[in-house]
């Protein structure tokens, strides 16, 4: 076989496995939501965090899921999808995934006051 003809089967492969294998947005969720727990979690004082464990158990962590509800945004592009945060009229890429991986962006840490803010007023 030609080169070419190696390298084409070896891209439809990978493409191939990349769809197979692409997040779910179930899984995007459940990654974001973990997120905005460790921020609530890291935004509250020493003293807070006992109360931070007994709302989550007692609510159910409904304050957090409103938000995965109402602002999370995952787009599905079949070789990888795209995690976004509806944010005053815009829309905030957070993160990626692939290759069943999901890699949250930086910027969700500089975001962690407004959407903090945010949280508080749900």
């Amino acid at each position: 076989m030609s080169k070419k003809r190696i390298f084409a089967l070896l891209l439809i492969v990978i493409m191939l496995a990349a769809i197979l294998t692409n997040p779910s947005k179930e899984e995007h969720e459940k990654i974001v939501r973990a997120k905005a727990e460790q921020l609530l979690k890291s935004q509250l004082h020493a003293k807070d965090q006992a109360f931070f464990g007994l709302g989550m158990q007692l609510f159910g962590n409904k304050l957090v899921d409103s938000f995965v509800q109402n602002s999370v945004v995952i787009d599905n592009y079949y070789l990888f999808s795209l995690t976004k945060i509806k944010w005053q009229g815009t829309e905030q890429i957070i993160g990626g995934g692939a290759f069943k991986q999901i890699w949250l962006s930086p910027k969700i840490d500089e975001k962690a006051d407004e959407i903090i803010a945010a949280l508080k007023k749900i």
